[in-house]
């Protein structure tokens, strides 16, 4: 069974960073592909950032350009979401996912705001 905590979330002002973390137990393959997702309140969740086995990255289009997505190859078992230039509209809970079995972290609020 994957397990996946997030962590790295917070407050921050606009402009500023964070980054995520996210660290898996359970995973079945390697190299690990996941994603990160994000719910607004009010709104559906929707995709962040994903990687997958071969290292290919894809990106929702309003993050492109300020977050990138990477993963720790030596552990094989954490990925990062560096976000970078924070806007109000980047405010939401961040979940980690499993691409292969579609399991959810808990989630890390990130709230941007001055």
């Amino acid at each position: 069974q994957v397990q996946l905590v997030e962590s790295g979330g917070g407050l921050v002002q606009p402009g500023g960073s964070l980054r995520l973390s996210c660290v898996a137990s359970g995973i079945a393959f390697s190299p690990w592909s996941a994603g990160w997702y994000r719910q607004a309140p009010g709104k559906q969740r929707e995709v962040v950032a994903q990687i997958f086995d071969d290292g290919h990255t894809q990106y929702g289009d309003s993050v492109k350009g300020r977050f990138t997505i990477s993963r720790d190859n030596a552990a094989k078992n954490t990925v990062w979401l560096q976000m970078n230039n924070l806007k109000p509209e980047d405010t939401a809970v961040y979940y980690c996912n499993d691409l292969g079995t579609f399991s959810w972290g808990q989630g890390t609020q990130v709230t941007v705001s001055s």
